[in-house]
């Protein structure tokens, strides 16, 4: 069976190619240039989202998937929204029953998981309610994002997030399920990389508000006035470089959940701004005269400790207790190892359909070391690991052990798996000890075969042959130097 159909409406050509590229990862698109080929598109092929960009040719966008909303109530729609966008438009979001709005510029990966969760919204609906709650009562659902090429279901909202009923995530789920059930403000902390944006979206998908949007910001990556712009919105004129109008966040998420990322980073003059925002449930616009009244949930984020920050003076108090009235803490990636072969299985999908291979799983060894291993850039650093593993692999065999990088094959060694020198101390003797090992393990993985160990390494053979010896390694009976 094909993969989930996108319908993409947007008349700019490179704009459409972009998201063509992106989302054809895993999912069959198909375009329209106005509202009246979309609607022909719609009327002649079963489409699972709709992706619209908020300027059409002589129509708005969210007009458009208005009338969508009552001719073709199926597909779960999108809309990609500019900084010219008329400030009436934001009101209608609701009425157009939007997903979520993206911001330009988008990132691809972004992009791209919130198009797979719109994807797997449309499934989770399209199950009858006797056959969800049986579901339901019998396990988690299953996963429902195709391989490439395949159809199977997908996994939604917390179902996304991979534990075992043994891991420390499960209590944490827990807790967040019941924090979904309530309109109240969640504060996410946990390291970078252990999923908070994820969980997030679940919280939401799993809420009251799961039906209007759901808008992420990122509050460390801009200065205090274009984040204030970014949130708040501003009218034009209203500091250099605001050439229009521009709808901030907090309205377009109006009846839905934004979701302020690394919120410890922000300035106090800003802390000030957002606590009134919270405090009143309204927003002034940069050089707007009158206040707009937003009924939006906040979840935020920090991999900060932010009640240290309070204790130091540099995070409102009072901004805090309005943020976490609600607290989760998501733990490190080292903390639950009995989680990551699964979350390894789950990104290596991922990363087949992003790489367009089948790669058969991990061999028994290398799930042993990715278990053993800190893992100190959590989730993400292990997405990188394994994208780094299968575009080493030459084929599409379980992974062998000997792709893993270097650190990760230093585990084996603290493990027992073979003899180890003494413990190195200062820099020097740990390189040297790092060194050792890679060098050990090529040799053995090929034959002793000094020319091919000295390729793979990017060594001369005499620069080998010279770190061999010093190493003390034995290069073996069937050793040559062809």
């Amino acid at each position: 069976m094909a993969p989930p159909t996108v319908l993409v409406v947007d008349d700019e050509g490179r704009s459409f190619a972009a998201l063509r590229d992106v989302l054809a990862r895993d999912f069959a698109v198909i375009g329209a240039r106005d509202a009246a080929e979309a609607e022909a598109r719609l009327r002649g092929e079963a489409v699972q989202v709709i992706l619209c960009d908020q300027n059409l040719p002589g129509a708005c966008g969210i007009a458009f998937l208005r009338r969508v909303r009552t001719l073709w109530p199926g597909p779960v729609r999108m809309i990609i929204a500019g900084t010219d966008d008329a400030e009436g438009t934001v009101a209608c979001v609701g009425e157009a029953g939007i997903h979520e709005s993206i911001s330009r510029p988008w990132h691809p990966e972004r992009l791209l998981r919130s198009v797979r969760a719109a994807a797997e919204l449309f499934q989770i609906q399209s199950i009858p309610a006797t056959a969800l709650t049986a579901r339901r009562a019998s396990g988690p659902l299953p996963c429902l994002l195709p391989a490439r090429g395949q159809a199977g279901p997908l996994l939604s909202g917390f179902g996304r997030i991979v534990h075992e009923p043994s891991s420390p995530v499960a209590a944490v789920l827990g807790l967040a399920r019941r924090a979904a059930e309530y309109d109240i403000s969640v504060l996410i902390t946990g390291a970078s990389g252990t999923g908070k944006e994820l969980l997030a979206r679940a919280i939401h998908d799993a809420s009251a508000r799961a039906g209007r949007a759901f808008v992420v910001e990122n509050c460390g990556a801009l200065p205090d006035e274009l984040l204030e712009s970014e949130l708040f919105g501003c009218k034009k004129g209203a500091f250099t470089g605001a050439h229009q109008d521009r709808i901030g966040l907090f309205e377009v998420a109006d009846g839905g959940t934004i979701f302020l990322d690394e919120i410890g980073e922000t300035s106090p003059s800003f802390q000030v701004k957002l606590l009134r925002v919270l405090q009143e449930g309204e927003i002034r616009p940069l050089g707007a005269q009158r206040p707009r009244r937003v009924n939006v949930r906040v979840v935020s984020a920090t991999n900060r400790d932010l009640m240290a920050e309070v204790e130091a003076g540099r995070f409102r108090r009072d901004l805090y207790y309005r943020l976490a009235a609600f607290p989760i803490h998501l733990p490190p990636l080292r903390d639950r190892p009995m989680d990551i072969p699964a979350i390894a299985e789950r990104i290596l999908g991922e990363v087949n359909r992003a790489f367009h291979r089948r790669v058969a799983g991990f061999a028994p060894q290398t799930l042993e070391l990715l278990a053993r291993h800190a893992w100190p850039g959590n989730v993400r650093e292990l997405h990188n690991e394994i994208q780094r593993m299968v575009a080493l692999s030459e084929d599409d065999a379980p992974l062998p052990a000997h792709l893993l990088s270097p650190a990760i094959l230093a585990d084996r060694c603290a493990g027992g798996d073979r003899p180890c020198a003494p413990a190195a101390r200062t820099l020097k003797d740990r390189v040297e000890e790092l060194e050792r090992r890679v060098i050990a393990e090529a040799m053995e993985r090929l034959g002793g075969n000094v020319s091919h160990v000295a390729g793979e390494l990017g060594l001369s053979r005499v620069g080998l042959r010279s770190k061999i010896e010093r190493h003390g390694l034995r290069r073996g009976a069937g050793a040559t130097d062809a």
